[in-house]
């Protein structure tokens, strides 16, 4: 994750009694995301403020490569797999500016 990576975010509310099962799917079809050659890495989070919230964090190489997946049938069929879980979300873009990791953040 380098400065120059553009970050989605997405947030989503699951149905209640979902979650489990959701988790499930969503490892099951996370490679459609990170086999993608412009993608660099995803990450599934749950709310630990927001019962059935989760949010999802894929880094891309650049803004073109996100949306020509996005509109890419193996977008679709990864879409249509998680769709019966959410009752609700949202998409968030942005470009990474600095990263501040350990791995990236020399030290003395």
């Amino acid at each position: 994750m380098t400065a120059g990576t553009f970050r989605v975010m997405l947030r989503m509310q699951i149905k209640p009694g979902m979650d489990e099962e959701f988790e499930q799917t969503w490892y099951g079809v996370g490679d459609a995301v990170t086999q993608h050659p412009a993608n660099r890495g995803q990450w599934l989070s749950k709310s630990a403020e927001e019962a059935g919230v989760y949010y999802i964090i894929s880094d891309w190489v650049d803004e073109p490569r996100f949306r020509e997946f996005e509109r890419s049938e193996r977008h679709l069929e990864h879409r249509t797999k998680l769709h019966p879980y959410r009752s609700g979300g949202s998409m968030t873009t942005m470009n990474v500016v600095y990263d501040m990791s350990r791995e990236t953040v020399r030290r003395p």
